[in-house]
């Protein structure tokens, strides 16, 4: 039977469903932040296991494939490195649940944040919208937002 469930999840069938898993706790930060659905499942701790389990599961299955981890650490030798560490599958998909969970993270962490400061959630979505695709940029816009709401410049809790 485990030899069943291995043969069902490869690299793409883990991609696929890790892209489509996410949506649901992303729908719910954006359009339910208050309920208590998103505070028992999104801004505690369970998408963060989940998907670290994935993640555990994945290093598990390369290291007994025999994949040389500390190849890994030639990424922060110059571009040319990371280039040709984007080719190797297995490294891809490890750097892709390392952005989805931390994108996740900061999206939660946003919406706790903005609950504790009583900023309405519709100017919350702008920022957990860009902080799905491009997270940085949107953490940088909540915290413009935040400015106003907190009534200070905070560069550090």
């Amino acid at each position: 039977m485990i030899e069943q469930i291995s043969a069902f999840f490869t690299i793409e069938m883990i991609y696929l469903w890790l892209n489509i898993g996410v949506l649901p706790f992303w729908f719910i930060l954006l359009f339910f932040p208050q309920s208590k659905i998103c505070n028992l499942f999104i801004t505690s701790v369970f998408p963060i296991l989940v998907l670290s389990l994935i993640y555990m599961y994945l290093i598990y299955k390369f290291f007994i494939s025999g994949y040389d981890f500390s190849e890994v650490f030639l990424l922060y030798l110059g571009l040319n490195e990371l280039r040709s560490l984007f080719t190797e599958t297995t490294f891809l998909i490890i750097f892709w649940i390392h952005f989805v969970s931390l994108n996740l993270f900061c999206g939660s962490w946003i919406v706790r944040d903005s609950q504790k400061y009583i900023i309405p959630k519709f100017l919350v979505f702008f920022p957990l919208t860009f902080t799905y695709f491009i997270g940085p940029f949107g953490i940088s816009i909540y915290w413009l937002i935040k400015i106003f709401f907190a009534k200070k410049i905070s560069l550090y809790e």
